[in-house]
């Protein structure tokens, strides 16, 4: 796990500077390598890396930027779990190391850009082939490393944070189409940033660039074909075999692995697969928690868990104070807001794991893969009662009826506000797009807040609408559509706040559920497996229930990582909110009246976002639209 970064001239000319721009960028992803730093430029002075190393993988030999034999240089950030593998097939290849780094190169000579295909793991990475002179670049199938570029006066700058490019733009501006996209769900889509000029590039593609051009393709896609040939047995049991696979791949480290425990599902089974995998070394797990209320403690099960499988369990008591002390650092490290106020408790939680580990497990992407989130139950709550009023119920082909929904809808109990808001704007639209689209939609409640009119034509429902209706999106059933929008959209952002929380702290994050031929066979599960009679995640519980305790197997009371930012807007953070809103700078936004927004503080609901989401694009224009200045200083700084 690093962080990488580079610089390459469209032209093949001399780059002014060049090792002092490289030199600024590594200093400016610090916190991502705190074990050590390099540099490679080319002998003309034309491309150029920088590389943060954080050893997890070959201790003392995997120093990067690496050259091989031929010329090539590669800056990688990631792990490919399955490097001793591929070095079985790679036997021809004389290997000087023991890294995941070195078995890159190798693919690359062997298979060419098609050596993504072979990699199981999280990877972002730019290869310099000396023989062609062109740049060959990649991410992972699913974003969990990130890939960041801009192209300025012809050259074309990339890096693993968006940080690291800014002193090279020439004006630090908003993407408004970006913007109106967040105002809506909270993250932007396709490759889109909030920052006007940078781009990522998307999971599972590649890029060339070569002879001032830039050439992108997608190297993999998720195919949604539904196997209705076999059992729910058979499906139980297979995936049993692949997340079992998938850690023993995702425990391979040369420093100890930890596991962020939250006392859900996903994380449950990670840890607690993990923890029999590592016998002999004592698992350590992590969790936070919030005392100043039962509602969102979460860590009797997080206990409960890590007294059932030996671990040895860190808390760390979250509070209304560490939100003042940390919210700044938070939008710092995401470099723009994405997802809800999880991102400020992971943020807390990655810094108590660093103290004690260098890697962790987590369990993101079981609520998108296995069906998860409550509004797929009020999606369909909303179906059947119309199926029940008409008669219809059981004449088509319902994935959930009316009957055996009921004993699983003790999981809205905390979510009445969100299913008051949804009901109130109408029931039984024909339109499934539009029901899922509300749902989802953080807008809704936004009116004069926000300078609508000046926001363009952009429509944020017709790109919703692209994507649930994509060609490779699950046909089936409205299930299939929710969780495929909810994969391509999401959780690239919730891994965004995965990579950048933990790594603020020098710590990696790995993702097992993540293992792509885990997430191939998910996808071949039916929705009336994945999701019969209403119950989330049916078949991974049901495949995994062996590993938890009871008490996580029959909670329903589950909600993610929630936190009482709202609870806390009423008392102990109500000045510094208001404070935010009210300096000079923030009265003067564009697209925003603060007026509006200060006087609607107050009817925040329970479980609302307006003001988190609010609060998180005024500090992220504190930190660094109005820093537009000093991020350009930076470089005749350096200079000095």
């Amino acid at each position: 796990m690093c962080g990488i970064a580079g610089i390459y001239n469209f032209k093949a000319q001399k780059i002014k500077g060049l090792v002092l721009s490289l030199e600024l960028m590594n200093e400016l992803q610090a916190h991502r390598g705190p074990d050590g730093e390099k540099i490679w430029v080319h002998s003309q002075e034309h491309v150029g890396f920088a590389h943060r190393r954080l050893s997890i993988i070959d201790l003392e030999t995997g120093v990067q930027p690496m050259m091989d034999k031929s010329g090539n240089v590669l800056c990688f950030n990631g792990e490919i779990y399955n490097y001793l593998e591929l070095k079985e097939e790679l036997r021809g290849y004389s290997f000087k190391t023991r890294s995941d780094t070195e078995v890159i190169l190798a693919a690359y000579q062997k298979w060419g850009i098609d050596c993504v295909n072979h990699f199981r793991g999280m990877f972002a990475f730019a290869l310099w082939d000396e023989e062609k002179g062109q740049l060959f670049c990649a991410r992972d199938r699913f974003g969990i490393k990130p890939f960041y570029y801009a192209i300025v006066n012809e050259q074309f700058y990339f890096a693993s944070e968006i940080k690291a490019i800014l002193p090279f733009l020439t004006e630090i501006t908003t993407n408004i189409n970006a913007l109106k996209e967040y105002l809506f769900f909270q993250f932007t889509i396709d490759n889109h940033t909030l920052f006007k000029d940078v781009y990522e590039l998307s999971p599972a593609h590649r890029m060339i660039i070569k002879n001032g051009t830039t050439y992108k393709e997608c190297y993999w896609e998720l195919n949604c074909h539904l196997d209705f040939d076999h059992t729910a047995k058979y499906f139980e049991e297979k995936l049993r075999d692949l997340i079992e696979d998938s850690v023993r791949l995702h425990v391979r480290s040369d420093v100890p692995i930890g596991a962020y425990v939250s006392g859900g599902i996903d994380s449950g089974i990670i840890s607690s697969v993990a923890a029999r995998m590592t016998q002999g070394q004592e698992l350590y797990a992590f969790t936070g928690k919030f005392s100043c209320s039962e509602l969102y403690d979460e860590s009797f099960y997080a206990r409960k868990l890590a007294k059932l499988r030996g671990m040895n369990l860190y808390e760390t008591d979250i509070t209304s104070d560490d939100f003042i002390e940390s919210i700044h650092k938070v939008i710092y490290h995401l470099d723009y807001p994405v997802a809800g106020p999880g991102s400020f408790a992971q943020y807390q939680v990655s810094k108590l794991a660093a103290q004690h580990r260098k890697a962790v497990l987590g369990g993101q992407g079981g609520d998108e893969l296995f069906g998860g989130y409550t509004r797929y139950l009020i999606a369909y709550f909303e179906q059947c009662i119309k199926g029940a009023i008409d008669n219809t119920l059981h004449n088509g082909n319902f994935i959930v009826t009316y009957e055996s929904i009921i004993p699983n809808l003790i999981a809205l109990q905390n979510y009445k506000p969100l299913l008051q808001d949804f009901f109130s704007q109408g029931l039984f639209d024909e339109d499934i797009d539009k029901r899922y689209f509300r749902l989802i939609n953080r807008a809704s409640d936004l009116k004069d807040e926000v300078r609508w009119e000046e926001l363009g034509e952009s429509s944020p429902f017709e790109s919703f609408r692209k994507i649930f209706n994509g060609d490779r999106a699950g046909k089936e059933s409205y299930f299939d559509k929710m969780t495929n929008f909810d994969c391509k959209t999401l959780l690239p952002a919730l891994l965004h706040v995965e990579d950048r929380m933990s790594m603020a702290h020098g710590l990696e994050s790995r993702v097992p559920l993540l293992d792509h031929p885990l997430v191939e066979f998910a996808a071949t599960v039916p929705s009336n497996i994945k999701f019969k009679d209403g119950m989330l995640k049916r078949v991974l519980i049901n495949s995994m229930k062996h590993e938890l305790p009871e008490e996580i197997i029959q909670r329903k009371d589950k909600m993610g990582f929630p936190v009482p930012f709202n609870e806390w807007l009423k008392k102990e953070l109500r000045d510094f909110v208001l404070d935010t809103f009210s300096s000079k700078r923030a009265r003067e936004r564009d697209y925003f009246n603060n007026e509006e927004i200060l006087k609607s503080i107050s009817n925040e609901t329970p479980f609302g976002r307006k003001t988190w989401g609010l609060l998180c694009l005024e500090l992220w224009h504190q930190e660094f639209h109005d820093k537009n200045h000093s991020f350009k200083m930076l470089t005749k700084q350096f200079a000095q």
